[in-house]
């Protein structure tokens, strides 16, 4: 293997979280401004509009431009390149009463112009500081293009892969997902929010929203409060804590209100709770849409309901441009609410430092000279290939080069793919490689298409199998459009779509072991091509640099080290199937025995676990060594596993650590992560790794709904996935 051994990454059971110290730096501009801004300009203040592009670059709607002159509006997103957001800039500057800048923002959620994989693929790094470091990329090239604000992270736990926005998230898993999104806000803001290379966090979509009810997106969501705090919310929380000063409130409903007026949400946890200081935004239109709801009577209405709520700034909606100046009138908001809302608005404003120099992120030459660079571009190859997850391996991986290779399917070829949904400004003409391309440097290649990702078609089928017959490997690219992931892309099956699997299977039938690389942007049902398939690369949408990523990987350049940040399921009928799940009164035994919890048709055991990932190496455990059979809440406990290469090649092996709390006044998971190493070791290596147990790592909502530990015996499981652990029991005394 050519990869160089990573050092020890050590991510040690999550701190006790407290809340926040409010160490708000007070910008005399924004107390000047508000004595002396009219109603109306005020309520410009919290006005968010979209640009629009065309074939001819970007543009304007008719009549913004006017809205903006005329202090109406005081934000703008989907606006960027350095030219455009200058001439913008111009009229809020030089032509308003006040020169109130204004506030660029865009969907930077995965890269701007270098794309990296999806979110759900480098979560399947494990790796937070790979994470911040493509955070930091798209923040420099986003800065660069003239824009403050990007509205990333995507903090949505999700155990629902036929949402479509499951693709955009760090998937099941609260700690994890927590330590993500913590990476990603320093990535985009780093120390200093006023550099011109950062760009404003947004946290999203707050809350719950990656629970909706049967995958549909924009769905309804419902869950006990102490579900949502265990499981949704920590995310969210970790953002906050890492300095995001906004956040977007979800399109769902929770309990039975909106959240873009869930008073609870927005006032109660994230700014009394957790110190919040920023600034709320809604969702596109996601005021005038409580009337859809049934929550509000008509837009005005709406428009009371999200201002006392919280929500500082209507993104489109035009629900506070057209009616929060007269509901300030007739005292059914407060204007002392209004001054809040436009004082955090221009409070992020400062600390940006567009107040100083409203232009400092509209050069065109940083955005010429800081776009799709060398670095950026080999840093998006280095993560994508990080990302990817090596679900079965018959021997089939790594490739051989200089041997004749078929390479099959349309995916294969397609560059588009590679960058997923929601590509930011990435561009296809940017892709340097497809798979097919960058396997044709490696190896020499014959290529078939042998179908299309979707339809019925299977005239290329022959061609396909003739190609297989003269090769002596075969590589078959398949899974989804990329547009069939991210949003408003739920679907009812998640099985590879059209005849991909079907000529999969005739081509095992050949006699072929094929290694099957998969693009998908959501868990699949992988059960029939587990079967036939002799390997399966999981490369989600792998970015820009994505097509070469693969054939690093391939071609045992780079060593698969990925791990599922998701759970795979054997069929659609077991979902929502997750690791943290609870024994219940009748757990399966295995016995055989009809009344307990379980499938007549399937096991109950996912496909791919949560955590699952091979690698062209092998590893050992030892047993767990603890250094005490008990401990208090005055002290800890260390936890020894070592860890031994027993194969041929050096890889890099993510520790997962479990705890599973025996018994509680509230009934708790069978297992949660609770920690994770990653470490790398040559042919032959063996380190020792500790982990460190204390009555934080323990906590949970107790049946009072305080947090904490409580006393009693548990169970500690550290191995490579979920389903595959060492175990060992010691007990706590508060």
């Amino acid at each position: 293997m050519k990869k160089a051994l990573l050092p020890l990454l050590l991510i040690i059971p999550a701190a006790c979280t407290q809340t926040p110290k409010n160490t708000e730096k007070s910008y005399p501009i924004v107390d000047s401004l508000l004595r002396v801004m009219t109603l109306e300009e005020k309520v410009g203040q919290t006005v968010l509009f979209t640009s629009d592009w065309t074939v001819t670059g970007p543009s304007i709607r008719q009549g913004y431009i006017e809205d903006i002159r005329a202090g109406r509006c005081g934000s703008i997103f989907n606006a960027y390149t350095a030219e455009y957001t200058r001439k913008l800039q111009e009229v809020a500057v030089n032509e308003t009463r006040l020169g109130i800048p204004l506030l660029f923002g865009y969907d930077v959620i995965h890269g701007f112009r270098t794309i990296f994989p999806i979110n759900l693929g480098m979560s399947c790094t494990w790796n937070p500081g790979a994470i911040e470091r493509s955070a930091r990329v798209a923040a420099k090239e986003a800065a660069a293009a003239g824009l403050h604000w990007t509205y990333s992270p995507m903090c949505d736990i999700c155990m629902e892969p036929r949402w479509g926005r499951i693709s955009e998230g760090a998937g099941e898993d609260p700690y994890l997902g927590s330590l993500i999104a913590a990476a990603m806000t320093r990535g985009y803001q780093g120390k200093d929010l006023a550099a011109d290379t950062t760009v404003l966090a947004c946290v999203k979509h707050y809350a719950a929203y990656g629970a909706p009810i049967a995958g549909r997106d924009y769905n309804t969501v419902d869950m006990s409060e102490r579900w949502l705090r265990e499981y949704y919310l920590p995310p969210y929380k970790a953002a906050i804590k890492a300095g995001a000063l906004s956040v977007m409130a979800s399109f769902n409903e929770l309990d039975g209100i909106p959240a873009t007026a869930n008073r609870h949400l927005l006032q109660d946890i994230l700014r009394d709770e957790w110190g919040f200081t920023g600034f709320v935004v809604t969702d596109y239109t996601g005021i005038p849409e409580m009337v859809f709801h049934g929550y509000a009577d008509d837009d005005e209405d709406a428009g009371r309901l999200a201002m006392n709520a919280g929500v500082d700034m209507d993104m489109q909606g035009a629900a506070y441009m057209n009616y929060l100046a007269d509901l300030v009138r007739s005292g059914a908001v407060k204007e002392s609410t209004l001054n809040e809302a436009v004082r955090r608005i221009l409070t992020v404003k400062a600390k940006l430092g567009l107040f100083e120099d409203p232009y400092r992120y509209c050069s065109p030459e940083r955005e010429k000279s800081q776009t799709l660079t060398q670095e950026n571009k080999a840093e998006a190859r280095a993560v994508a290939a990080e990302s990817m997850v090596l679900l079965k391996n018959d021997g089939v991986l790594p490739l051989k080069k200089g041997v004749k290779t078929a390479v099959i399917g349309a995916l294969a070829a397609s560059k588009d793919d590679l960058l997923g949904s929601w590509r930011g400004a990435g561009e296809v003409e940017s892709v340097p490689a497809s798979i097919l391309d960058a396997i044709k440097e490696v190896t020499p290649v014959v290529y078939a298409e042998g179908c299309q990702e979707e339809g019925e078609d299977r005239s290329g089928f022959a061609a396909a199998l003739a190609a297989a017959r003269g090769a002596s490997q075969v590589v078959l690219v398949i899974g989804e459009d990329c547009q069939w992931s991210g949003e408003a892309a739920s679907r009812s099956d998640i099985h590879i779509p059209g005849v991909q699997s079907e000529l999969l299977e005739k081509l095992a039938a050949a006699g072929k072991k094929v290694a099957v690389v998969l693009l998908n942007g959501r868990p699949l049902d992988l059960s029939a091509e587990s079967e036939t398939a002799g390997a399966i690369l999981e490369a989600w949408y792998p970015g820009t640099m994505g097509g070469y990523a693969v054939a690093d990987v391939l071609f045992g350049d780079v060593n698969p080290n990925g791990k599922l940040s998701v759970t795979f399921p054997r069929t659609l009928g077991q979902v929502p199937i997750y690791h943290y799940a609870k024994n219940t009164g009748r757990p399966y035994r295995y016995t055989g025995a009809k009344y307990e919890s379980r499938y007549l048709d399937v096991p109950n055991e996912p496909l791919y676990a949560f955590g699952h990932g091979l690698s062209y190496t092998t590893f050992k455990y030892s047993p767990i060594t603890l250094s005490a059979d008990n401990f208090s809440g005055s002290g800890n406990l260390e936890a020894r596993i070592t860890v031994t290469n027993t194969g041929t090649c050096e890889g890099i092996e993510t520790v997962q650590m479990y705890i599973r709390d025996l018994v509680g006044s509230v009934t708790r998971p069978v297992k949660q992560l609770k920690g994770f190493t990653k470490i790398a070791l040559r042919p032959g290596e063996s380190r020792e790794i500790c982990f460190t147990i204390d009555r934080c790592t323990l906590s949970f909502y107790r049946a009072d709904m305080t947090w904490g530990p409580e006393s009693g015996g548990f169970k500690i499981m550290i191995g490579g996935s979920s389903d595959n652990v060492q175990e060992a029991s010691f007990s706590y005394e508060e």
